[in-house]
């Protein structure tokens, strides 16, 4: 089917359907309740962060290449020795149960129809084995919290995920601490505090025989205890390492200095990502961040990119930037809460037929061909 064909297709399907960001928002809004939708639309702060985000892909304009043959589109791109099918990941996001029932298990079945690599949080709503029990052959990566209050729990989740098959391990380094988010202290909201994501912490050996008291409560108190880590640093990653044979990727990279460290520490792979602005508010714009980080690594390790990716024009100039590949994470989550599976999916071919689109109205007919293509910044 050509790319026509399927713009075509794709208008008479979303007829009745919220396709771009602010629409797929405003459904999620009209389905959830006040608390579930500020902890999903918020980030930190006076949301500095978060619109830095979206606006400084503003600033990047394409400048496109004609009179080449685009009739074919090879979007293949091999990392860390698997070959997917195109360079768009689900990025991790936690607790998908508040925006519907389903959460993970549509998110990850709906990744695994469009061949979505999809990244499981620590706290997600079900737990790994639940997820590969529904998407057995599909490429899954696990993200991981270090537990701060006991790092065997961390490689117990760890072994679990590689015993699961799952093909990498995404270490998240921005969360020492929660962030100051005025939307949740305004709802009096917490997903985690209401048990929203245990799936991997109630169904895990090691995390269960720490707690003198295994009721509902001690599990929810001791999730929240363990999941913020203000000491972890490069000797807990050296650790982590004796206890998979995974390739590790650390995940909220923005200083050229750190990525160069991840590599002199023997890191498989960093993630360019200021948590979505939900972290630390008034820090640099991922995408901002990503050329410099780039330049920094020089081609010696994968460099994925999160934060701020909204459409396929986003993703083509975070790949021309010199992204490996890119995250996608709250327009996913919007076509949960407003649609279950079916939503996601709606939103993840969308999403890939304006890449495909993007790129080949570009000029280029392959990521090599992405990473040539100039880009001016106003």
């Amino acid at each position: 089917m050509s790319t026509n064909d399927l713009l075509l297709k794709n208008i008479e399907a979303n007829v009745h359907y919220p396709i771009n960001f602010a629409e797929l928002e405003a459904a999620a809004k009209r389905t959830l309740e006040p608390g579930p939708f500020g902890y999903i639309r918020s980030s930190a702060g006076g949301e500095e962060t978060y619109r830095k985000n979206t606006d400084s892909f503003l600033k990047y304009s394409i400048i496109p290449r004609f009179l080449t043959d685009v009739s074919t589109l090879n979007t293949e791109v091999t990392i860390l020795g698997h070959t997917y099918p195109h360079p768009l990941f689900i990025a991790p996001v936690g607790v998908n149960k508040i925006a519907h029932e389903d959460g993970e298990l549509a998110v990850s079945k709906a990744a695994a129809k469009f061949g979505f690599p999809y990244i499981q949080s620590t706290v997600s709503s079900y737990s790994i084995e639940e997820i590969a029990a529904e998407t057995k052959g599909s490429s899954k990566w696990f993200q991981l919290y270090w537990s701060s209050q006991n790092k065997e729990i961390s490689f117990s989740m760890v072994k679990r995920a590689e015993a699961a098959g799952y093909e990498a391990i995404v270490l998240t380094v921005d969360t020492t601490m929660l962030g100051w988010r005025e939307e949740d202290v305004r709802n009096q909201y917490s997903p985690l505090k209401r048990g929203f994501g245990q799936g991997n912490y109630a169904s895990d050996p090691v995390f269960m025989a720490s707690l003198s008291d295994p009721s509902q409560e001690s599990i929810v108190n001791s999730i929240v205890e363990n999941i913020y880590h203000p000491t972890l640093n490069w000797t807990n990653i050296s650790e982590l390492r004796e206890h998979t044979t995974l390739p590790i990727l650390i995940k909220g990279i923005l200083h050229p200095g750190d990525a160069k460290l991840a590599i002199e520490k023997g890191i498989d792979g960093i993630i360019v990502s200021n948590h979505g602005g939900r972290q630390l508010d008034g820090v640099i714009a991922s995408i901002d961040a990503l050329p410099e980080i780039v330049q920094a690594v020089d081609g010696r390790i994968p460099v994925l990119f999160d934060s701020g990716i909204r459409r396929g024009s986003d993703a083509v100039k975070a790949l021309a930037l010199g992204a490996t590949a890119v995250c996608i994470g709250r327009p996913v989550i919007w076509g949960l809460a407003s649609g279950g599976q079916e939503g996601v999916e709606r939103v993840l071919e969308n999403f890939l037929q304006e890449t495909r689109i993007s790129i080949s109205l570009s000029g280029a007919r392959n990521l090599e061909e992405v990473k040539k293509l100039k880009l001016f910044k106003d």
